[in-house]
């Protein structure tokens, strides 16, 4: 099944208020992390080069400087389509990992003190960025590298060249600010510019799905900036290299990475993936919970049951004799339905299957109902792969669905 088109799916407010959160709780919790390490290292190092003792302290530039905050939360709204909405989302989480990466490997002080700001008018303003920032977490300027980000997600939105170059001009504001209130020397503006550009190329609106292996990948860039901040180095090295093998797995289309036998994970499976497979069996139990009042599985077409992984009580409601047909990788199978009957196809969540799983799964179920077994296809969740496989059977076998 090949990758579908791009399509220009309206973004709704409750995923723009998703991408939104998660972006401010990495942020907050990698730049936070950060800074209070460079604090407790007390960093005096810098990248100071000739040219920035000879740039002024303006006071007034602190309101672009703080119009970043602005931009970072309209963003979110402004874009239109969900696609546009992912690649903003995707490239401000890369910028900001990738950043606090550095920040911690190799810290850094702003090295002029900052002069005293008199004016009741800009005071204030100083005052809440001395609450809210350190002179820390210099090279890339995370307010440089987010600027570009900005520009290459708002100038779509622009109606004409005058709204354009207005936007432009604004942007370059904010990221100028950062050397004129003391924030950043040249070298972090620098590279800010070039993070911000990788970010960019790296990250393309290329597919409709999420990259899922990119998120694993930023997951790991997370656990190694909290770690060093925060935990001890081998409970650092074991959850960077725990996320980062799912990472290379999805990257690779590997969906047998997990080595599910018979719908359970051998010892070793568990120990190295642990984060993975406890966090899917959280999310799970929670799905379990919110959809406690609805049924857990539905009938798609005469004799095929469609939903998710079903505790030992509620396989008592499935059709005798069923055939169990388990697309989840990342969750054992429920014992009850272990049997003679259980076929376990593990594709990967998230990710457009490939057509040769596909065949093979609808080759499966077409077979088992022309036998006259009913079959139970079931994920993880019950709401992408199972889904998506049933809406394929119905699609290639239409003759089956005299349900609807």
């Amino acid at each position: 099944m090949p990758t579908p088109l791009l399509t220009a799916t309206r973004a709704t407010w409750q995923q723009r208020l998703r991408h939104l959160l998660l972006n401010a709780a990495v942020f907050g919790l990698c730049y936070t992390s950060a800074n209070l390490l460079a604090q407790r290292l007390d960093t005096h190092r810098s990248v100071a080069i000739a040219l920035d003792a000879h740039l002024a302290f303006v006071p007034w530039m602190v309101l672009p400087y703080m119009l970043s905050g602005v931009f970072f939360i309209a963003c979110f709204w402004a874009v239109d389509s969900l696609d546009a909405l992912r690649v903003l989302s995707q490239r401000l989480l890369l910028a900001t990992v990738l950043a606090c990466l550095v920040f911690v490997l190799y810290p850094l002080q702003f090295s002029f003190a900052r002069p005293g700001v008199a004016s009741p008018l800009w005071a204030p303003w100083y005052a809440t960025l001395k609450v809210m920032d350190r002179p820390y977490n210099q090279l890339p300027s995370l307010h440089v590298a987010y600027c570009l980000i900005f520009w290459f997600a708002l100038r779509p939105c622009c109606a004409g060249r005058s709204a354009r170059t207005a936007l432009l001009l604004t942007l370059s504001m904010v990221a100028i600010a950062t050397l004129f209130t003391y924030q950043h020397h040249v070298l972090d503006v620098l590279a800010g510019g070039l993070l911000g550009w990788a970010c960019v190329r790296v990250v393309r609106p290329q597919r409709q799905e999420p990259w899922v292996a990119l998120y694993y990948a930023l997951g790991t860039g997370v656990v190694v900036v909290l770690g060093m901040a925060w935990w001890p180095w081998w409970l650092t090295a074991y959850g960077a290299a725990s996320l980062l093998t799912v990472a290379r797995a999805y990257a690779m289309g590997d969906a047998h990475f997990l080595h599910k036998t018979q719908g359970r994970f051998a010892w070793w499976v568990w120990l190295l993936y642990a984060p993975y497979l406890l966090g899917y069996r959280l999310t799970w139990l929670c799905v379990q919970w919110r959809e406690r009042k609805r049924p857990p599985f539905a009938q798609m077409a005469p004799g095929l049951w469609v939903g998710r992984r079903l505790t030992n009580v509620q396989t008592r409601l499935l059709p005798p004799g069923c055939t169990v047909v388990d697309l989840a990788n990342e969750l054992s199978e429920t014992p009850a339905l272990r049997t003679e009957r259980y076929h376990p196809v593990p594709l990967l969540d998230l990710v457009q299957p490939g057509n040769a799983d596909v065949q093979r799964v609808l080759a499966l179920v077409h077979d088992t109902l022309q036998c006259g077994h009913p079959v139970y296809l079931h994920c993880a969740m019950g709401y992408s792969r199972s889904r998506r496989i049933a809406s394929a059977y119905l699609a290639q076998y239409p003759q089956a669905d005299a349900l609807h």
